[in-house]
């Protein structure tokens, strides 16, 4: 009889135990519990905050994407961005190497009067999407994306060197033009300046492009760069660009805005208004996925 006294003593420790130490899991970089549980660590001026996921949403598509678009094209960033960080097994920075994320009194200063009904608009769009996450044969994407791309988007391997994958690759993205009032930029360098950056002089051949229009390969003097090489080396809105070169400096004219990876968001708020609705937006931009729900 003690033996069985016991025995039912030692499974109810174990049951208690077991409840106060459980925490939701990641499985398959899907949170399996309560999204209004789910907190996001996110890495601001060194130290590490806890926020809650729907909040974290808010402050991103406030730092990344205009609110002034129209909703689908705010439920689409939405899901990319709910995605994106899902991808990151909930931990980001707040920089633009993952997504820059403002918080309430931020965003009072870059919404200004509108600060009440974008507020609104966003979280409308937060929650008419909640839980839903991009997935690609049973995992979460790599839900990259950028502000407009040059009339196409770009296949993943062509930007960031390393492995294709199936759902970023180039696709038409002729809405940007029309809808990107900043679609053209142009960027003027002394020649003396570009002569210090590239050791003493600058003479340059483009060598390859890839078929999106965006440069593969320049060379400058003796050596080769890459065009998303030359597109950080000199701060260039993006990789498509021409070198027009004057009396004394040289003007880079460049198309579109970002890595050119995945989501336009331009394209999306062109989509938007042409009427399609955010899964149509992006199952277009991310080739093969499905929407899921995280319940």
């Amino acid at each position: 009889m003690k033996t069985i006294f016991y025995k039912l003593i030692l499974c109810l420790a174990l049951f208690i135990t077991l409840f106060f130490l459980y925490k939701p899991q990641i499985n398959n970089k899907i949170y399996k519990g309560k999204e209004k549980d789910v907190y996001v660590s996110v890495e601001m001026n060194q130290e590490v905050h806890q926020i809650l996921l729907d909040d974290y949403l808010l402050g991103v598509v406030a730092g990344e994407m205009p609110a002034s678009f129209e909703l689908e094209a705010i439920k689409a960033q939405v899901v990319a961005s709910r995605t994106f960080v899902y991808s990151r097994l909930l931990s980001v920075d707040n920089t633009t190497n993952t997504q820059v994320y403002l918080d309430d009194e931020k965003m009072k200063v870059s919404w200004d009067e509108h600060y009440e009904e974008y507020k609104e608009k966003v979280k409308k769009a937060i929650k008419e999407t909640k839980g839903e996450i991009i997935m690609y044969q049973g995992e979460c994407i790599s839900a990259l994306f950028y502000s407009s791309s040059n009339g196409k988007s770009e296949n993943v391997e062509n930007y960031f060197i390393g492995s294709a994958k199936p759902y970023l690759v180039s696709v038409d993205s002729h809405w940007d033009e029309s809808y990107d009032p900043h679609f053209l930029k142009e960027k003027e360098f002394s020649k003396t300046s570009l002569k210090q950056m590239f050791n003493g002089s600058f003479n340059y051949q483009i060598l390859s492009y890839y078929p999106s229009g965006r440069i593969q390969t320049i060379k400058i003097n003796n050596q080769n760069y890459t065009g998303r090489q030359m597109r950080e080396k000199l701060q260039l809105a993006s990789s498509d660009f021409k070198i027009v070169e004057k009396s004394d400096s040289y003007v880079f004219k460049t198309k579109g805005s970002g890595h050119g990876v995945g989501l336009s968001q331009y394209g999306a708020q062109g989509m938007a208004r042409e009427g399609y609705d955010y899964q149509q937006i992006l199952k277009h931009y991310y080739q093969g996925v499905e929407i899921s729900k995280n319940k």
